[in-house]
């Protein structure tokens, strides 16, 4: 019993000589050094067995049947793409314009009797469009004409006069010899003569004068006439009957500028502004590929037509103006489009 005791009590007594414990952290390392030789010894058996499989014969191969052909497989054909399906070298938007187009007014003011035009109305060269009251201009032409007639009368009357000169100086000429006229009444007769010829040609020529009046007043009759100058299709009607209309702003609000504006469809291009840094990428004949806003779906065929040799300082662009190739009733005018800029071909590059 006393020597149990004794052992228990030695058991409690610390140690100081003794080594500490191992801490925890000691324990994770001592456990992370078996992990990697096991890991270690686990990838030498790999290994080893891999250049085991590499170093066996290989299988022979099967021989090919008899009277088999082998089969090449063609070479891949290469794509080919149109100018139209490339890729864009540069993009840009701008609008549809029309090359001619025109607000037709009058060369002369007057009042509108009639407008025979409708907006959507397509018109030839030279239609009737509108007509002014032409009641004065008519009269005007009336009088010109009557006074041609009336110098015309008076040169006949001047013509019978100069015959019966001739006639006069010819017996004074026959009668001085036999001394039955004198030598006054000869030169007399001879001054009379060149008087009538100076007043014939001063009648032929008011006779000219007048007919060139007569013309002018015919043209000032035709002005109250108003036509188209060019085939194309009304867009606007700025007027009605009733109203004035002059050639330019007489004041108020009563008096028009223009009877109706003209839009040659057949003129319709683009217009786009390119930014001066990639004008470079842009040439004249240079193939586009148009989209309108209203049809983005549809791709419109277009051509550079020329680029404006000038630069807009305040917006750093330069104008290009593009030609449609096909028309088409979709394409209006002011319309927004987007073009894009296809690659040059090797043939346009080098020129």
């Amino acid at each position: 019993m006393t020597r149990d005791t004794s052992e228990l009590l030695g058991q409690l007594k610390i140690d100081r000589d003794a080594p500490p414990p191992p801490t925890a952290p000691y324990r994770r390392t001592l456990l992370a050094a078996a992990l990697g030789a096991a890991v270690g010894a686990i990838a030498s058996v790999l290994i080893s067995a891999l250049l085991a499989d590499d170093t066996a014969p290989a299988a022979a191969a099967p021989e090919p049947a008899a009277n088999t052909t082998a089969t090449i497989p063609a070479p891949a054909e290469t794509a080919t793409f149109s100018v139209e399906q490339r890729e864009a070298v540069l993009n840009a938007s701008g609008y549809i314009t029309a090359r001619r187009m025109a607000t037709v007014s009058a060369q002369v003011m007057g009042l509108i009797t009639s407008v025979d035009v409708e907006e959507g109305m397509r018109v030839s060269e030279g239609q009737v469009l509108a007509r002014l009251d032409d009641a004065k201009a008519r009269v005007n032409l009336q009088l010109a004409q009557a006074q041609v007639q009336v110098l015309q009368a008076r040169l006949g009357s001047i013509s019978a006069n100069l015959g019966e000169a001739r006639r006069q100086k010819v017996r004074y000429a026959d009668l001085i010899d036999k001394h039955y006229s004198s030598r006054a009444q000869l030169t007399q007769s001879e001054a009379n003569e060149e008087n009538l010829q100076a007043q014939l040609a001063s009648a032929q020529a008011d006779i000219r004068v007048a007919k060139l009046e007569v013309q002018r007043q015919r043209e000032q009759l035709l002005d109250h006439t108003i036509r188209a100058p060019f085939a194309g299709v009304v867009t606007q009607k700025n007027a009605q009957p009733g109203e004035i209309v002059a050639p330019s702003s007489a004041g108020g609000g009563f008096t028009r500028t223009g009877i109706c504006t003209i839009v040659d469809m057949d003129s319709l291009e683009i217009e786009v502004d390119v930014n001066e840094a990639f004008i470079g990428r842009v040439a004249t004949g240079q193939k586009v590929r148009a989209n309108l806003d209203a049809y983005p779906d549809w791709d419109i065929p277009a051509t550079v037509v020329a680029i404006i040799p000038t630069a807009d300082r305040a917006k750093a662009t330069v104008r290009v103006r593009i030609g449609i190739d096909s028309t088409d009733a979709r394409i209006l005018p002011d319309m927004g489009v987007k073009v894009a800029f296809l690659p040059q071909e090797p043939s346009m590059v080098g020129e």
